[in-house]
Formats: C-alpha cells, sequence, structure tokens
C-alpha cells in the first residue's frame, strides 16, 4: 500500500468551498487538476485521492538527498532547516530544579530539572545562548532551625560525607522539638543573626550552602545536567528591600490594617486579586518569601545578561505566583515581563522507591539504575557489556525521561517502573536498544561511505519509509521550539526507531551484494545518526551496546 508522499487537499485551494462543495465535486476537481499537472524530476507521479492530489517524490533523489542532507549536517541536521531561517538567534535564562536545601528533593523537582534541560538543550541546538539558573531555597526560617538544630544533632563529619542527607536528617529531628517554645526562640534568634550579617551564623550557613551544591552538582551530573549559576532566595535579601522601596514610589505598595504590604493586581482596582510581598509578625516586617526575591532576581539578571526571554520551569500549582511576578513587572514598567514565561507542568502520582517515599533524586537514580540492572543480567539476549552499571544507568534515565515526556507537560501522570522500564512498546529503554543495535551493525559491517552509495538500492518500500520519517525531522523540531514541548520528539523518535527495527530485519546487510549492503549501511548510518541527535536534544545519553 502506497501512501503518496505529499498530498494537496482540493478544498483548501478552490474558491467558494464552503461546507456546502459535495465530495464527488470535489474528487472530480482532483481528478481534473491531476491531469493538467505535470510530472518533473522531483515529482515521478501524481494521481487523484478522494478530494485530494497526491504527488510522489522521485525515489533516488529522496534517497540521495536525505542521505546527503544527513551526513553533511551530522549533529545539526534538522537546525539548519529553512524552517528556522526567519527565527532570531537570541538569548534566553531557564530557571529550573531549584531545589530547597535541607528538604525533600521531590518527583517536582526532578521533573523540573528534566524539562529544563530539555528547553534549555533545544534552545542551545537552535544557536541560541542559554544562561541555566538554579535558583535555590538557600534562605528563610528554615536556616533558623537548621543552624539550632545543627549545633544540637550536627556532625561536621556527616556533614563533609553526605550534606543533603545530613541536614535534612537535622532539619526533621529539630522540627519534632521545635514545638518547645525554648526552641523557637533560638531558631529566631539564629535566623536574626543571619539577617544582620553575624559572621559565625553566615559561616555555618555558607558551609551548608557550599557543600549542598557541591553534592547536587555531582547528582546532577550522573543526570547529565548542568548549571551556568546557583542562584537563590539569599542573593536577593538587600535587593528585595530594594524592589519594595520602588514599588512604595511607585504607589503600587498597600498596607492592610495587619500591616501586610500587597500590590493590587485586579483589574478594577477594587482589590480583587493582589499579591502579598510583605507580612507583618507584630515586631518586624518581612519580605515573603517568594514575591519579592523573585521580582529583584528578574530585575538583576535583566542588568546582568539582558536577555531576549527567561523561562521558569516549575510545577502548575506555582502558576498563580508567576502570573503575580509578571504582572508587578509589568505595573513597576518593565515591558520586558512579556517576555517571561512560565513553562508549568502536572504532577506525578506514584513514584516510590524499594525504600518508601523519594526524599533525595540520588536516591531515583540509583533505584532506576538497579531495576535496570536486574533487568539486563535477566534477559538472555545481553550480551556482556563492558561496563554494565553504566549502561543501565543512562538505559533508566533514558525510560525515566521518555516516560516523563511522552505526554503534554500540563497532564499528570502515574508513574510506574514496569511500564517505563518495558523493553519492548514505547519507551526510553527501547530507543536505546535500537541506538545499540543500529551501532553494533556498523561496528560488524565497517563504517558507510557515501561517496560509492547506489541509491537505486535503496527502493523497498521499508528503506522509503524511514527515508520519508528522516525528512520530517526539522518539522518536528520545529513544533518543539514553537511550543517548547518534548513529545513531538519523542513520538517521532519511536517512530523511527520502529520503522528502522522493521527496516533491520527485512534488508539484511549480511549477505547482501557489495552494492546493496553499502546502502543500507548508508541508510541504517543515518537512521542512528538522527535518532542520536534527537536523545541528546531529549537529555538522554545514547549508548552503543545493552
Amino acid at each position: 500500500r502506497h501512501v503518496a508522499d505529499f498530498q494537496l487537499s482540493i478544498a483548501s485551494v478552490i474558491e467558494n468551498s464552503s461546507g456546502d462543495c459535495l465530495a464527488q465535486d470535489l474528487h472530480l476537481q482532483a481528478q481534473q487538476l491531476a491531469e493538467r499537472l505535470k510530472c518533473d524530476s522531483v515529482v515521478s507521479a501524481i494521481s487523484a485521492g478522494p478530494g485530494t492530489v497526491n504527488f510522489t517524490i522521485n525515489r533516488e533523489l529522496l534517497a540521495k538527498t536525505v542521505l546527503q542532507q544527513v551526513w553533511k549536517d551530522g549533529s545539526e541536521y534538522g537546525v539548519k532547516s529553512e524552517l528556522f531561517s526567519a527565527v532570531p538567534r537570541q538569548k534566553a535564562v531557564v530557571e529550573f530544579s531549584s531545589p530547597n536545601i535541607a528538604k525533600k528533593f521531590h518527583i517536582g523537582h526532578l521533573r523540573s530539572t528534566i524539562v529544563g534541560n530539555f528547553i534549555a538543550n533545544l534552545k542551545v541546538a537552535l544557536g541560541h545562548e542559554v544562561v541555566r539558573i538554579n535558583y535555590l531555597g538557600d534562605w528563610g526560617m528554615q536556616f533558623g532551625l537548621l543552624g539550632v538544630g545543627f549545633q544540637s544533632f550536627g556532625s561536621e563529619e556527616k556533614l563533609k560525607s553526605s550534606p543533603l542527607q545530613h541536614l535534612f536528617e537535622v532539619y526533621v529531628q529539630i522540627n519534632k522539638a521545635a514545638e518547645d517554645e525554648d526552641t523557637k526562640k533560638l531558631a529566631k534568634d539564629f535566623f536574626r543573626k543571619l539577617e544582620e550579617h553575624d559572621e559565625q551564623a553566615l559561616s555555618i550557613w555558607q558551609q551548608f550552602r557550599d557543600l549542598s551544591i557541591e553534592e547536587y552538582i555531582r547528582i546532577y551530573k550522573r543526570l547529565g545536567v548542568h548549571f551556568d549559576e546557583y542562584s537563590g532566595e539569599s542573593f536577593y535579601q538587600e535587593k528585595a528591600q530594594e524592589v519594595l522601596k520602588m514599588l512604595e514610589d511607585k504607589g503600587l505598595l498597600q498596607k492592610t490594617i495587619k500591616g501586610t504590604g500587597i500590590v493590587d493586581l485586579s483589574e478594577k482596582k477594587d482589590l480583587s486579586t493582589v499579591s502579598t510581598v510583605m507580612r507583618s509578625d507584630g515586631t518586624s516586617l518581612y519580605i515573603t518569601r517568594q514575591v519579592s526575591p523573585h521580582l529583584a532576581a528578574a530585575i538583576d539578571r535583566m542588568n546582568k545578561h539582558s536577555w531576549d526571554t527567561m523561562i521558569y520551569v516549575t510545577d502548575k500549582s506555582q502558576s498563580n505566583h508567576f502570573q503575580h511576578l509578571f504582572q508587578i513587572l509589568k505595573l513597576m514598567g518593565y515591558d520586558w515581563a512579556e517576555r517571561c514565561q512560565h513553562v508549568s507542568f502536572g504532577l506525578v502520582q506514584g513514584m516510590k522507591t524499594r525504600r518508601g517515599e523519594v526524599i533525595f533524586l540520588e536516591d531515583v537514580l540509583n533505584e532506576v539504575r538497579s531495576r535496570m540492572l536486574q533487568n539486563m543480567t535477566s534477559t538472555k539476549t545481553t550480551k556482556e557489556t563492558q561496563d554494565p552499571v553504566e549502561t543501565a544507568e543512562k538505559v533508566g534515565l533514558a525510560a525515566l525521561i521518555i516516560q516523563d515526556f511522552r505526554g503534554l507537560l500540563s497532564s499528570d501522570y502515574q508513574f510506574s517502573w514496569e511500564r517505563a522500564l518495558q523493553s519492548r512498546g514505547d519507551t526510553g529503554v527501547f530507543l536505546q536498544y535500537t541506538h545499540a543495535r543500529l551501532h553494533s551493525l556498523e561496528q560488524m559491517h565497517g563504517n558507510a561511505e557515501l561517496t560509492d552509495v547506489n541509491v537505486s538500492c535503496l527502493q523497498e518500500p521499508d528503506a522509503i519509509s524511514v527515508l520519508q520519517h528522516l525528512l520530517r525531522y526539522d518539522e518536528v523540531l520545529y513544533r518543539s521550539s514553537q511550543d517548547l514541548q518534548p513529545k513531538h520528539i519523542v513520538s517521532y523518535l519511536l517512530t523511527l526507531s520502529h520503522l528502522a527495527a522493521v527496516a533491520h530485519k527485512t534488508l539484511p546487510v549480511k549477505g547482501s551484494a557489495p552494492a546493496v549492503a553499502q546502502a543500507r549501511l548508508c541508510l541504517f548510518h543515518a537512521a542512528r545518526s538522527v535518532l542520536a541527535n534527537g536523545m541528546k536534544l531529549l537529555g538522554i545519553t545514547p549508548v552503543t551496546q545493552m
């Protein structure tokens, strides 16, 4: 069954095609138009379908063009397409991951990390300049508690060897004790010392922060993620006060009876929508944790990086926060607020490790690695890989990422280890398996050379399907670049893998005539190259054996 390479719908080109045009009329018009069109060196056949005109591309030209383009552009294939020629190169700031020190690194942070990484990768691939920022929860009352807790339950040794885990344990312990008024008072005092820049308190806090970041860097590296800047609420405490002053000077800051500082965001100025930027606890005013520092951070980044677009990646429960943030910036007269964007995502239910709920990112990485390793050792087809642990980690991460990216980011989904780690079906494991198979095919038969490929050897339908699909890669990149959704690329790569798997069965390299073997090898090389490019954009490291 041959389906045309390109179709033209008659209804879209004829005048007055309001709904009263009958199907048989359209069919007739399609036939008449098809008869008047001539084939040429590009189009080898033209026919009429129900209300459509179908065009078939010269098969040899298709093969030659696609293979040459993939070969020539390499890792830039698809990106160099004319679809992107009108898109200006820009500077983007992407804020993502952003965990809270001493608290859980929950699944929402994991989603933010992989989604933000994808957006940054895509922008970089398309020639934009990207600044990756991790905006840590590294300030606030929790550090008062943590400071006091560390003096009671802390251990320098554990802090150095596993800071994230140790600080979390201390935080849990001190929270149990925090019911007690004395502890509360001590915590308040410690935090006040921090705010007053007391040297000893600050050096304890700095140690917590530095050691946590060191550990984060190590774990992010396992995920294949890096940041250009580890920022955080602590950077913007003074600047947040300046922002409050600016809001006051512009007459945007209003005080309630309780002394809370609010900004009115309602259309009618009737306080129906307000954002709280400052609270009072009776003795001192303190800025609300999120809004004011984030305002200060946005303004500071504009001064520092003069970006064209700034993207915040968090779960959708924070949509209000960012709407308010952008609205306040606009009220303050910053027109660039319109170039800020919140990419929000849904919630993931049911991710548990064997030890229980997820507390640290490392738990997830270890779990996915050990489960994958178990699957690999129990499968008979698994050849001895050189570094099974490393391979299990990369394949397992592919599984996590593909399960996460298959749907719209805004949808919630139920997480399942079983589903994610299946080797058949639409999973990351299947993508990795396909990549490894195509790679070993090249290893076995030596590398393909494009120069002496006889494209007339690639006329089988299964070869044509792969070539047609490769031709569409740029459109998929373009769609993802427009809406920042990874699912377009995911479904493209899954289809590519299925098509390549079929071709691998029906178009053997081994035992074919040299010209045929060479042409097929070239086709499989092109498929593997595009598969690898797409996987890397998603944040997956392709494996060469498994």
